[in-house]
């Protein structure tokens, strides 16, 4: 886990997500010549702070998006969300600003449920704070703020070392209503005909989605895919024997939004390990979850 602790460490908000891009291109340089298929590495200008993986010939891609919620600092003593935080009096944010580090507290206002951060100094407008990153590990869980979507991130590396054909895609946004999916789809589609995906990012415990009984695929979230492509998918995994959950919700998004209403023909599925305690600094998932994430996604890469 130690690599996913790493992950999670990382200062990367969405539209600042520059230290994680460099951590994984620093990462990738380090170990592509131990992985099956040395990739073909796009970044750069044209990618804003994305970045694709490209291996042999590749049919299917996957998403994972390495930006995370918080905060921005906007006036006084004011934050304004990043995405979609939990919010509670108390919370231990950190950053950087012209001044030097940050460690400060979140305020939320009882009358109106305004926020505001605690601090012995006023914080440069514009900075950005993420929530303090407390890693905990036990026999059977990882627990931390950002598992949405560092292990996302994580698994993607992991299958990066098996991958023979495929492409991994690391995009930004995701938690701030998106906006990099569309072009780095119409790249992979231009460039390889490639439009097929799945989304390795982390979905929610709920009445019908459990810890520990495996990865999820989700039916449906505030989106429909389409249903044929969902089913093939479903039964790669009943033929594998890798444990997974299946998930119907309302509610809810991810980097598929963009492919699904792009004007490409592309299919998609989220798949991911559900997570309890969801963005707020305490996320937790199962160990057995995380382990069946990265195998089905060996099957699913190979077999899609």
């Amino acid at each position: 886990m130690e690599l996913l602790k790493q992950l999670c460490q990382i200062h990367a908000p969405s539209g600042n997500e520059v230290q994680l891009t460099q951590f994984l291109l620093n990462y990738i340089e380090q170990n592509k010549a131990n992985w099956r298929v040395t990739p073909q590495v796009l970044a750069g200008e044209d990618f804003q702070d994305c970045i694709i993986l490209v291996f042999g010939q590749p049919r299917t891609a996957i998403f994972a998006h390495i930006d995370s919620i918080g905060f921005t600092v906007r006036y006084g003593r004011q934050l304004v969300r990043i995405g979609g935080p939990d919010t509670e009096t108390g919370y231990q944010l950190v950053g950087q600003d012209s001044q030097g580090p940050i460690a400060c507290t979140l305020q939320v206002s009882e009358e109106d449920g305004s926020l505001q951060y605690e601090f012995e100094r006023e914080i440069d407008r514009g900075t950005e704070l993420v929530f303090a990153c407390n890693f905990r590990e036990t026999q059977d869980t990882v627990q931390s703020c950002y598992l949405d979507n560092r292990l996302g991130v994580y698994n993607a590396l992991r299958v990066a070392e098996t991958l023979e054909n495929g492409a991994i895609v690391f995009s930004c946004w995701e938690e701030h209503k998106g906006g990099s999916v569309a072009y780095l789809a119409r790249y992979l589609y231009d460039n390889y005909r490639v439009k097929q995906a799945l989304i390795s990012d982390i979905t929610w415990v709920t009445d019908g989605v459990h810890p520990g009984q495996g990865v999820v695929i989700s039916m449906r979230d505030s989106l429909i895919p389409r249903r044929s492509f969902v089913n093939k998918i479903i039964s790669l995994a009943q033929q594998s024997h890798v444990s997974f959950q299946l998930e119907v919700e309302g509610a809810g998004g991810s980097d598929g939004k963009d492919l699904q209403q792009s004007d490409i023909p592309w299919d998609w599925c989220f798949v991911g390990a559900p997570e309890d305690n969801v963005h707020s600094p305490d996320e937790i998932v199962h160990k057995d979850d995380i382990d069946s994430m990265v195998a089905l996604y060996q099957v699913l890469m190979r077999e899609l």
